[in-house]
């Protein structure tokens, strides 16, 4: 029985009040399993209220609140695997400066804005998530953090403003999707609009230093959208390329490189804390996190944090 069963039978009198106390118990005793296995977490303190559960991350100190049904919701990421893309923050960490303007397209709760936002008060976070009930988990943990810096949108880009069709996992909210990536019988369909990173940048007038870009397989699509703006301002670029999501796509992680390298772009991937030069993805190719810079922009950064040394996979 769970906590609510256990109870209802007590009060019922089907259990008499030891019984109940000792089962209640064996039940509790799971949160005190917590103190010792965060230890070797990112986590440094779970909350629990009567309304919500909020995780707290050590180092930055940045709250996120638990979703119930998303079995990878970041927080959930971080108390089972220790940690959630730390090495790739890092390198962001290094890259990022107090005046910049961030796009991060495919924000899903906030985890990279929010983070980046605390860390650079100075700095405009522009947030765009097109899920409405993510935009939402957004929306609170950015209130819940009491960050100003942060504008959202509730919609996302493409290679044409339109209105797609999203696919929505509630057990996974970060791996929506214009594609059925999985296909599993939990997913749910909803009408997103879309727009071009370089109408969008017209429109608005925001100017952008830094792409975080991560929507799961159209990656190709937000680039393609945005080449105008991208080959005229040179951000810094950090994408997720990945071949099986892609491939939903009908496309090639390789195709994003060539449009980027077209235009004078470097592709890195992460060495500890250095930038290695990537040229080609094959079927060895394990990395799946990139980072694009301009090396007549960027020089001094490609400089202070390029090691030299070849990808393992190229």
């Amino acid at each position: 029985m769970n906590l609510f069963e256990m109870r209802s039978a007590y009060q019922v009198g089907k259990i008499p009040k030891q019984q109940y106390i000792e089962d209640m118990h064996r039940l509790h005793a799971a949160l005190f399993d917590y103190v010792p296995f965060l230890r070797n977490t990112d986590i440094a303190e779970i909350s629990i209220t009567s309304e919500q559960i909020v995780m707290t991350i050590k180092e930055s100190g940045i709250k996120i609140f638990c979703e119930p049904t998303d079995k990878r919701n970041i927080p959930i990421e971080i108390l089972n695997l220790g940690a959630f893309e730390k090495d790739e923050f890092e390198m962001m960490k290094r890259l990022v400066r107090e005046d910049f303007t961030v796009w991060d397209i495919g924000a899903n709760v906030g985890w990279y804005s929010i983070n980046l936002a605390k860390l650079f008060p100075q700095a405009r976070l522009l947030a765009f998530e097109p899920i409405p009930s993510t935009y939402q988990q957004l929306l609170k943990n950015i209130a819940l953090n009491q960050i100003s810096n942060i504008k959202t949108y509730n919609f996302g880009f493409s290679n044409k403003a339109d209105t797609l069709t999203f696919y929505f996992y509630p057990e996974c909210s970060g791996n929506a999707s214009s594609a059925n990536l999985s296909g599993r019988d939990s997913v749910r369909t909803l009408s997103c609009p879309v727009k071009t990173v370089d109408a969008f940048a017209v429109e608005s007038g925001y100017k952008v230093d830094f792409i975080k870009c991560d929507v799961e397989g159209a990656e190709l699509f937000v680039f393609q959208g945005g080449i105008k703006t991208i080959e005229q301002q040179r951000p810094i670029i950090f994408t997720e390329m990945l071949r099986k999501w892609s491939a939903k796509f009908n496309y090639h992680p390789n195709q994003i490189i060539e449009l980027l390298t077209k235009i004078g772009y470097r592709c890195f991937v992460l060495q500890g804390n250095k930038l290695i030069d990537f040229h080609l993805m094959d079927e060895n190719t394990a990395e799946t996190n990139f980072f694009f810079l301009h090396p007549s922009k960027h020089a001094a950064l490609i400089t202070a944090l390029h090691s030299g040394a070849k990808a393992k996979s190229v």
